[in-house]
């Protein structure tokens, strides 16, 4: 008999409680050289480096304004692979100041950012993620429903605190590193409406948006992983084997690629038809699992795509860790039970949402030949996600190629108070043409660090 991928949850447990947000100074020693070993032995980064020249400036420059009180700086950063927000807290906590310093920018403070985080990571995250998140003022947010304490941190980080707010645009990890899926609006909105109430209080300090690209690069030790696992996933897919030696790389990834597709229109009951391209029968099964999350709590189907997805992520969290409730003593034995099994059948459905919320970014080309190490070894890592979703994994299950170098890279700055005169006049325009100018310096340094990183 084979062995269960996973292990379904099968028990509900009271709500989860962390900490006022704050700035812990204690803890920030510890985390030097904790952190430190944390991201390599759980990212795989080797190294972390700054990009130079005009980003760095920008970088510095935005930092060091935001530091002394002369702006207030929201840090956009791409999210494309998970651990950018535990990289970039390490990296202005601990790298930012000495390599300013060495071109003569200095800040009055040791540069930190406190972080945005969707209020599912510290449910399974675990409780190293409770403990060191909110003594680092990072703060959560509901997706899926009003959270007025959570925006109400958020509006006073930006007027009021000591440090940069950093969030992702995206929304949530996009799998991609070369290219923008999507962007969400809600970090220019937040950044508009702050800059509006500061200049209702007369406070003059503009409000700058820093975009901020996070570029993964693999040297020789790269080769050898990128082979074991796409071993793996050929394994899972029962397509090993002698006969595969002299397939071409890209074919290995079609097969694989195929044949998780097939299993999932299986799974949905979804007539196979080969003359649609994988993106369209992709389509098929993300649609048919959506239907089926939905059905499942009761839903409609009412409302964008991603709304509904995050309905369905909130409902499945909340009946495996329950809102408002803090001990479940005194529960009867009957009610106990119940609530077990609605946190089973949630745990099932959740697999689901899961599957769903990554087979939308994963409508992507298969890499031809001659592409970029990095795309290669992108797609094998999301190759194994597609594997992992289907037998019921989530994002904690994903694996990432290691040893690799991080490329932090800094665009000039979006000062949303300039364009309040624009916003007052037609909001929903401004914020598409900050939105514009944001993605647009995503993809100038995606194409610069293209240029001039090959690895």
């Amino acid at each position: 008999m084979s062995r269960r991928y996973k292990t379904p949850i099968g028990k509900a447990y009271p709500d989860i409680k962390v900490i006022e947000p704050k700035v812990s100074r204690w803890l920030i020693p510890f985390l030097r050289p904790c952190g430190r070993i944390y991201l390599f032995v759980f990212c795989g980064i080797a190294r972390i480096v700054s990009h130079g020249d005009k980003a760095d400036k920008a970088l510095f420059e935005a930092f060091r304004r935001a530091l002394a009180g002369e702006s207030r700086l929201i840090i956009a950063f791409r999210h494309p692979n998970g651990g950018e927000p535990q990289l970039l807290s390490w990296f202005f906590l601990f790298k930012l100041r000495k390599i300013a310093a060495r071109v003569g920018v200095r800040f009055v403070r040791r540069p930190h950012a406190v972080t945005v985080y969707g209020y599912e990571v510290v449910r399974w995250g675990g409780w190293i993620a409770r403990f060191v998140m909110p003594n680092l003022g990072a703060m959560p947010i509901h997706h899926a429903k009003m959270d007025s304490q959570g925006m109400a941190r958020i509006y006073k980080a930006i007027s009021e605190g000591a440090y940069p707010l950093a969030l992702a645009p995206e929304g949530q990890v996009s799998y991609t590193s070369d290219d923008i899926p999507r962007l969400e609006p809600g970090t220019i909105r937040i950044g508009f409406h702050a800059a509006e109430r500061l200049e209702a209080k007369g406070v003059t300090c503009p409000v700058e948006v820093l975009p901020v690209t996070v570029h993964f690069r693999f040297g020789s030790w790269g080769r050898v992983n990128i082979e074991v696992l796409l071993k793996k996933i050929e394994k899972v897919c029962g397509l090993s084997g002698k006969n595969r030696k002299g397939l071409p790389f890209v074919e290995r990834l079609r097969q694989c690629r195929d044949y998780i597709l097939a299993v999932n229109e299986k799974r949905y009951q979804i007539e196979a038809d080969e003359s649609l391209s994988f993106d369209a029968r992709l389509g098929k099964v993300i649609d048919a699992a959506l239907g089926t999350a939905e059905r499942m709590i009761g839903a409609r189907g009412e409302g964008d795509f991603f709304s509904r997805i995050y309905k369905v992520r909130q409902y499945y969290w909340d009946r495996i860790f329950l809102p408002g409730v803090d001990s479940l003593d005194g529960k009867s034995y009957l009610e106990r039970n119940v609530m077990d099994l609605q946190a089973g059948e949630a745990w099932y459905i959740g697999r689901h949402q899961e599957l769903i919320d990554f087979c939308w970014y994963f409508r992507v080309p298969l890499p031809v030949d001659d592409a970029a190490f990095h795309t290669k070894i992108e797609y094998v890592q999301n190759l194994w996600d597609f594997a992992s979703r289907t037998m019921g994994g989530a994002y904690p299950d994903r694996v990432n190629i290691f040893p690799r170098k991080v490329i932090v890279q800094a665009a000039p700055v979006i000062n949303l108070s300039e364009r309040l005169p624009s916003y007052h006049s037609d909001k929903k325009a401004a914020i598409a043409a900050a939105m514009a100018d944001l993605e647009k310096a995503y993809r100038d340094s995606i194409s610069e660090m293209n240029r001039v990183e090959k690895g």
